[in-house]
């Protein structure tokens, strides 16, 4: 009985183990490559459990996620202008046709890495080359980033590679190149600093000579409007004073007389000398008598 349970258990154990060889899983993060005799028998791409021959056939998984190359050190490239730029990137790549791929590079990621990163940095020395500095530092990054992608995901298919982005996170100078760059700008931003404050000045001159201009123009008709209303108002009081003196000039010449009288006599320290039978004393002479 003994025995027989012991049998029993190595055939299981058997069983098991030749399960192990046939029957293998595929994750969801991956391709898998079966090859038979050395040959690529079949590609797998969906998830799942498979059987292969055992003794036969083995297996080759490879990741289907998308990878990162980034670059270690900061790559130099000249511009237009030949001068140095430091550029720091990254690459996003996946494996695209998993057959291909294994044809190419062996299915060796660290040798499809170096292929693109050589890929990578032709394309950028070339855009670059062709950009001066101010476009490849702010002004077309994006234009280089999207045609560097294009031209290396045309050369990266040929070994069954997809470059899904390139991206630069950096473009500085080399720092003896920086400081007179940064001198340069500098004393760029003090020019143009300098030529808006000029035109600040003038714009500011030419607002006030404006300003006074339409002040003197104002205060002018102010002036000849006053003068208009006054000499209105004068040809009124004229008018008005004919039109009384004419209804009764007897007493226009003594409300006129009367306030010659306050004028003259106006503190009591005014001396007037004139002759006793002058015509200003003429209504106090009639008062006088009329007081009798």
């Amino acid at each position: 009985m003994h025995r027989q349970l012991s049998i029993a258990a190595a055939v299981v154990v058997g069983l098991l183990l030749l399960l192990n060889t046939i029957i293998f899983t595929v994750d969801q993060r991956q391709y898998a490559l079966v090859f038979q005799l050395g040959e690529v028998k079949d590609v797998i791409t969906d998830p799942g459990l498979t059987v292969k021959w055992p003794l036969l056939q083995n297996v080759r998984f490879f990741d289907k996620r998308i990878l990162t190359l980034d670059s270690v050190e900061p790559e130099r490239f000249l511009t237009a202008e030949k001068k140095p730029v430091l550029v720091d990137s990254y690459v996003k790549w996946r494996i695209h046709d998993v057959k291909q791929y294994y044809v190419s590079v062996a299915g060796d990621e660290q040798v499809a890495r170096t292929r693109l990163s050589q890929t990578v940095n032709s394309g950028l020395r070339e855009e670059f080359g062709r950009r001066t500095v101010h476009d490849v530092v702010s002004g077309e990054r994006d234009k280089i980033m999207n045609e560097v992608q294009r031209k290396a995901d045309a050369d990266a298919r040929t070994m069954g590679v997809q470059i899904v982005d390139v991206r630069l996170k950096r473009v500085d100078f080399p720092p003896e190149v920086s400081e007179s760059v940064y001198r340069r700008m500098e004393t760029e931003r003090k020019r143009v600093a300098n030529e808006l404050r000029s035109q600040g000045g003038a714009e500011a001159e030419k607002i006030k000579a404006d300003a006074d201009r339409q002040r003197e123009v104002i205060v002018a008709e102010a002036y000849r409007e006053a003068q208009k209303v006054k000499g209105e108002g004068d040809a009124k009081a004229a008018s008005v004073y004919g039109e009384a003196m004419g209804r009764n000039p007897e007493f226009y010449a003594f409300y006129r007389s009367m306030e010659a009288y306050r004028s003259s006599f106006r503190s009591k320290s005014d001396v007037l000398v004139v002759e006793p039978n002058s015509d200003f004393f003429k209504y106090l002479k009639s008062a006088g008598r009329g007081g009798k």
